[in-house]
């Protein structure tokens, strides 16, 4: 099975967040949308399989959970979407190189999370509520998920789970980059997602899903700013997940090294192509 080494993990991560930097907002609106979707689907998925598991059964209910939801990042990645916690790691690694503007990243991340949340509240309202999919043990389970992220968690308690949780979400997103097949990506994304979900983490997308599921589904004492709220925290957790643990530890390790041809930098060829690179074993 093909795959890349660290350093061509680095490159070809500096030449994805430049992409993505340069992409127009109407299509990482829309990107945003899909992937939001498919973070919802797989956190309804996470519900129904794991629902009316017995707490005898220790901490296997929350591996199915991490399990089944690894399915959303599988279909970000694979089928093509944009994630904002994994525009967290490569658009700033692509900043970090000259390849992408702050003002670039700023509105990538914009227009991709605003994506993302409309994505996860159609799929939490039509898809999870309006269709009767969440009922009995099914909102049993939601509202158990909903209520300690949304009322339980401290601020400090959302804040570093969810730097944990996109420290995974970034890892896996890396080691897809280095898989040469559909197969190998998989296998790369599974385990670290189910690492952060099994492990009671936050991310901030899957959020606005569960959140505004347990609202919409009449969940007593949630409130939207209990969901606002842990966004925020969830937010700032995940951008420093990315950036120090991924992006800024890469960038350190081998980015550095890394001599960009001069077509590559920002100036001047924001719209030009990107520079494709030969398989890693014809280097």
């Amino acid at each position: 099975m093909a795959y890349k080494t660290p350093k061509d993990i680095t490159q070809a991560g500096i030449t994805t967040g430049a992409t993505k930097a340069r992409l127009s907002w109407d299509k990482a609106l829309v990107a945003g949308f899909l992937a939001g979707a498919y973070i919802g689907i797989a956190g309804l998925l996470a519900i129904v399989v794991s629902a009316g598991m017995p707490k005898e059964w220790g901490g296997l209910p929350t591996f199915i959970t991490g399990g089944v939801f690894s399915l959303g990042l599988i279909l970000v990645v694979i089928a093509g979407s944009e994630l904002v916690t994994g525009n967290m790691a490569l658009v700033p690694l692509a900043a970090m190189k000259g390849r992408a503007t702050l003002g670039k990243l700023a509105e990538n991340w914009a227009f991709v999370i605003i994506g993302n949340l409309l994505g996860a509240l159609f799929v939490a309202f039509f898809l999870a509520v309006e269709t009767g999919v969440v009922a009995g043990i099914t909102e049993e389970r939601l509202a158990t998920i909903a209520h300690a992220k949304g009322i339980e968690e401290t601020e400090w308690q959302i804040f570093l789970r969810a730097m944990g949780c996109n420290w995974l979400v970034c890892i896996a997103v890396w080691m897809a980059l280095a898989a040469e097949d559909v197969a190998g990506k998989v296998l790369a994304i599974f385990f670290p997602i189910m690492a952060f979900v099994a492990l009671g983490f936050d991310h901030v997308v899957a959020n606005m899903f569960f959140l505004p599921a347990a609202i919409f589904a009449g969940v007593p004492d949630l409130t939207w700013w209990d969901a606002v709220h842990n966004w925020i925290f969830a937010f700032i957790g995940n951008v420093v997940g990315a950036t120090l643990f991924v992006s800024g530890a890469y960038w350190f390790l081998y980015a550095r090294e890394i001599h960009e041809e001069p077509g590559d930098t920002p100036s001047g060829a924001e719209d030009k192509p990107e520079r494709r690179e030969a398989p890693v074993g014809a280097r």
